[in-house]
């Protein structure tokens, strides 16, 4: 891969091929990660969509199927909310692929209701934290072996407001839909720097990115109807204007693409980059190492690992 990237338009610009690369994206059925896929298929990759909702994935499938028919397009049920379903994902994949070299953890959910997943973790750390986590550990020797490969974390601006409440990770004590959202977005960003040290010598990158304010499924539950005043005054007035200030999917995909595929960014690792593509100094609360490592073994603990 030789040249530099360019944004244009709001869009990636570079010639970068991927015939032969394997990609996996979580969350690639819909939004920010189906646009991914699209671009990275055209690109001539081999998409591996790993997804909860198996039948969406299928429609997303034959949606880049009928633009680029030569691709090869592969679906593996994936439901984040669950070690088990992590766990079989993993072993299905690695029985059946040889190689594996983007990783994009896509997938996220934002603002839910106060509840937990099937193994007991507040939800958003447990889809947007705890689940990323382990599918990442339990693919990072075939990411090796494939090398040079890169990680691709989906994080978001909204780090800058989370914590890492030690004494309450599962926001048990006084849940809010959105603090719980930012500090799993920190988790996320913690989780790239302390990746992208272990794996410094390896051949594998792992940079995180802030996609921007998209118009996705994502902000579903912000729809649903419910007695709280700030979900009917989002609901009402709000949301229908959100098309004239938020990006489409497409445009929300360019910094996963940009840190999938940008030459530059062979040897870059444990970088955060911005919607618009360009790098960006982290906060001194997500580079704190000691953070870092403490969030590491107690995700490992989480896991089981």
């Amino acid at each position: 891969m030789a040249g530099q990237t360019s944004v244009k338009n709001g869009k990636v610009d570079c010639d970068v091929r991927l015939d032969g690369k394997t990609v996996v994206i979580t969350g690639a059925n819909s939004g920010i990660g189906f646009e991914t896929a699209k671009n990275l298929a055209k690109r001539g990759a081999k998409i591996v969509m790993a997804c909860r909702d198996t039948k969406s994935a299928q429609e997303g499938k034959e949606k880049i199927l009928a633009e680029t028919p030569e691709t090869i397009i592969e679906i593996f049920k994936l439901d984040l909310g669950s070690i088990a379903s992590v766990r079989e994902f993993a072993e299905s994949f690695l029985q059946k692929e040889d190689r594996l070299d983007i990783l994009i953890n896509n997938a996220g959910v934002m603002y839910c209701p106060q509840g937990k997943t099937v193994d007991g973790f507040e939800t958003h750390i447990g889809i947007n934290h705890i689940g990323h986590f382990l599918l990442t550990n339990l693919l990072l020797d075939l990411l090796k072996k494939s090398s040079p490969s890169r990680i691709v974390v989906v994080s978001s601006v909204g780090y800058k407001r989370g914590e890492m409440k030690w004494d309450d990770m599962m926001n048990d004590k006084n849940y809010q839909p959105f603090p719980a959202y930012f500090d799993s977005k920190l988790a996320n960003t913690l989780f790239a720097q302390e990746l992208s040290r272990k794996l410094e010598g390896t051949g594998v990158t792992c940079n995180a990115l802030h996609p921007g304010m998209v118009n996705t499924n994502l902000g579903r539950h912000m729809r649903e109807e419910n007695t709280s005043a700030i979900r009917r005054f989002f609901r009402n007035l709000i949301w229908p204007l959100l098309p004239l200030f938020f990006k489409t999917p497409e445009q929300g995909s360019q910094a996963s693409i940009f840190c999938a595929i940008a030459p530059e960014l062979q040897d870059v690792t444990g970088k955060y980059f911005s919607s618009n593509c360009a790098e960006e100094e982290l906060l001194p609360k997500a580079l704190n190492r000691d953070d870092a490592e403490k969030l590491w073994k107690m995700s490992e603990e989480w896991c089981g690992l």
